[in-house]
């Protein structure tokens, strides 16, 4: 297994790798900013069950001692956050939430992440197994999903004593295991479709005729759709759902995400709008795009795009909020 820390800091980034050859891990840390003084060294040991430890070498070096540290955040101001099924995808949260929280000319948020290559391998045979084939019927392959838990609680714990404020999983898969994964969080772990909820709440959009109830359009693959947070977190909002039928699904949705992974962009972008317009012909005044393969198939300026919601720009939002909110800001 490889596994992959970052934290950045206003002071300082720092990225490590952690190879798991023995049950104890070693990570070198090296510093991606100049600073006035050296960076230290960041060892983590981990035992059989993932629980990590850390010790800080290199500030004490001349006096001949090594010190523990934790927690890596000493802000108490930081952002745990666990990778999931695409790097880009996780990248891609990470940047809106740097720009979101330093555009005001302030420091970014800290954040410690944990991203690692076997886990959004699983992940993604998750999603998978839910998608057959385009001819035939669309059902579960009952893959157990044990282990992503486990794997998934490990970083939890891991990331709380890193010293995070809030943890957050900027993956729609991974959420189908949210109440198992944060249960006995000691912090705050945000669910991103009830950020997105919350702020779709909070922009009080307006049915698209009078005396209709307010309609939110749901797109996203057969996993995502079947663990059904996205319905239960709009609903709990009081939005009535539309969700694609199966003839959409098998049509538009299944073969775009088969042409994402042929690299055909267009013929994906195609069916896309044809999926996305086939949910706001039936009155969703908005249509969140809960799929990670699907969040940057059209262009910025596409006129659809002003009908959908990110939840990834949600739950930056939402992220920076929390920290704020505690004392961090």
């Amino acid at each position: 297994m490889l596994d992959v820390m970052c934290l950045s800091s206003p002071l300082q980034t720092l990225l490590g790798c952690v190879s798991t050859p023995s049950p104890r891990y070693l990570c070198k840390i090296r510093s991606c900013q100049v600073q006035a003084t050296p960076p230290s060294s960041v060892i983590l040991n981990a035992d059989g069950s993932g629980k990590f430890s850390q010790k800080l070498h290199g500030s004490n070096l001349a006096s001949g001692r090594d010190e523990s540290v934790s927690p890596f955040v000493s802000q108490g101001n930081g952002v745990g956050i666990i990778g999931g099924v695409s790097v880009d995808t996780t990248l891609k949260f990470l940047r809106k939430l740097v720009e979101l929280s330093s555009e005001d000319g302030g420091n970014s948020i800290p954040f410690v992440l944990c991203s690692d290559p076997l886990l959004s391998k699983d992940l993604l045979s998750h999603e998978r197994s839910y998608i057959v084939s385009t001819t035939s019927k669309v059902e579960s392959l009952k893959v157990d999903s044990s282990s992503i838990v486990q794997t998934l609680r490990n970083k939890r714990v891991f990331l709380e004593n890193s010293g995070a404020r809030c943890i957050v999983m900027p993956c729609n898969v991974s959420h189908s295991w949210y109440e198992q994964v944060s249960e006995g969080c000691s912090v705050p772990f945000l669910h991103m479709a009830e950020c997105v909820a919350k702020e779709l709440k909070e922009a009080k959009l307006k049915p698209l005729e009078a005396g209709s109830p307010l309609r939110i359009g749901v797109l996203a693959t057969n996993a995502i759709l079947a663990a059904g947070f996205y319905k239960q977190k709009l609903q709990n909002e009081g939005f009535e759902v539309v969700l694609p039928d199966r003839a959409t699904m098998e049509h538009t949705v299944i073969p775009a995400i088969e042409a994402l992974n042929r690299k055909d962009m267009e013929g994906a972008c195609n069916l896309l709008r044809i999926a996305l317009q086939v949910l706001l012909v039936r009155a969703a005044s908005s249509v969140v795009l809960a799929s990670d393969d699907m969040q940057d198939l059209l262009p910025p300026n596409d006129p659809l795009l002003k009908k959908c919601t990110d939840p990834m720009e949600a739950l930056a939002r939402s992220t920076i909020k929390c920290v704020k909110s505690s004392g961090g800001g």
